[in-house]
């Protein structure tokens, strides 16, 4: 259909920007049982034939919780749990089981599948070295940690080898124990050391919104810390804000944007990385949508917009050479790096008025 065909032409240009690039996606437990894994594993395995470098730090807070509550209930402290010693075992069963389920699923490639011939490499490790949390208002977390270091070089080794890098929610000690740790805290520990150029967090949540139900499309870092401060004060426990937590951390220490899209709509992550517009929340601290003086090299993307209503006979025709002539006269909006609008402003002689022209977007 002509629209797909488009829309693959219209992808080509975050085709280029994304490729050689790192990526760190955080798939919480609660995701991974859902029907809609397969096409979230298929979405990240054509990243990766794209060139992408990814990380997949996975969780499995869902899955230990069902796994304990059938002895007990969990003992939970400020949001983290209280990994008793006896509860090792348990966690590291289930951890396990859940790294080789997304191992399988990597695997696949089946001739019906969208991961045939993907032939896609998983790798892990001794990454992530861990400490423990410690006491915190008198309650000792015993076997929950924290992170303490990540191996960024041996990491970017095997993304260097064309191989995914999956990353569970435990940790190792220079004393040979092993720490139940937060998922989101590795993914962001990641991040960082690698210096990655995006966080994405998988949220079954669904949109983010204001108080008014608006969608929250962007965010800036600063637009990102009043909203956490809002839904904190509101005791909010929710995957929307440890996901939006993670994102402002992420962009805070360093990483240019972090995603919370959707995990249960399908094509969400190709949609929020390919197109324009995307598909969920983005966190950001450059500039990703900007008003500004117009320059040289901003004239053919301006005469690509006015074309269109030229065309129609709504604008005045105007030549790349006159552009350029009167190009200080111009206002562009940039969004991600391409025009999508302009406006000129010719002052007239009195200089205490003026003549709007040229708008579009």
């Amino acid at each position: 259909r002509s629209e797909d065909i488009q829309w693959f032409r219209h992808s080509a240009p975050y085709i280029n920007a994304h490729r050689g690039k790192t990526f760190v996606v955080m798939l919480p437990g609660d995701c991974i049982n859902q029907p809609n894994l397969g096409n979230i594993i298929a979405d990240i395995a054509l990243l990766n034939s794209l060139g992408v470098k990814l990380v997949i730090v996975h969780g499995a807070r869902s899955q230990i919780d069902t796994k304990l509550a059938a002895e007990e209930a969990p003992l939970m402290h400020k949001g983290l749990r209280v990994t008793r010693k006896e509860d090792m075992p348990a966690i590291l069963e289930t951890v396990g089981a859940t790294r080789f389920q997304l191992e399988a699923s990597f695997s696949n490639g089946l001739p019906s599948s969208p991961m045939h011939g993907a032939k896609i490499k998983v790798r892990g490790g001794n990454f992530v070295t861990a400490k423990p949390q410690g006491v915190i208002d008198g309650v000792d977390l015993q076997f929950t940690g924290c992170v303490r270091s990540v191996d960024a070089e041996g990491i970017r080794t095997i993304l260097n080898d064309g191989a995914i890098v999956l990353l569970s929610p435990l940790g190792y000690s220079a004393t040979g124990e092993v720490f139940n740790l937060n998922f989101a805290d590795v993914a962001v520990e990641a991040a960082l050391k690698l210096k990655a150029d995006k966080l994405i967090a998988f949220n079954d949540d669904g949109p983010i919104t204001d108080e008014h139900d608006v969608t929250y499309r962007e965010m800036t870092l600063l637009k990102c810390e009043k909203f956490l401060v809002r839904q904190k004060g509101q005791k909010n426990t929710s995957n929307t804000f440890f996901s939006l937590k993670a994102c402002h951390r992420a962009c805070d220490g360093g990483v240019a944007r972090a995603h919370v899209i959707s995990a249960n709509d399908d094509g969400a992550l190709l949609q929020e990385l390919y197109t324009r517009d995307g598909s969920g929340t983005m966190v950001y601290r450059d500039s990703y949508e900007t008003i500004r003086r117009a320059r040289l090299d901003d004239v053919m993307g301006m005469l690509n917009l006015i074309a269109p209503l030229e065309h129609e006979g709504i604008l005045v025709k105007r030549s790349r050479e006159l552009l350029e002539r009167e190009i200080h006269c111009f206002t562009v909006m940039e969004k991600d790096g391409v025009i999508i609008g302009c406006a000129a402003l010719y002052p007239f002689s009195d200089k205490e008025s003026g003549e709007l022209a040229c708008m579009a977007v």
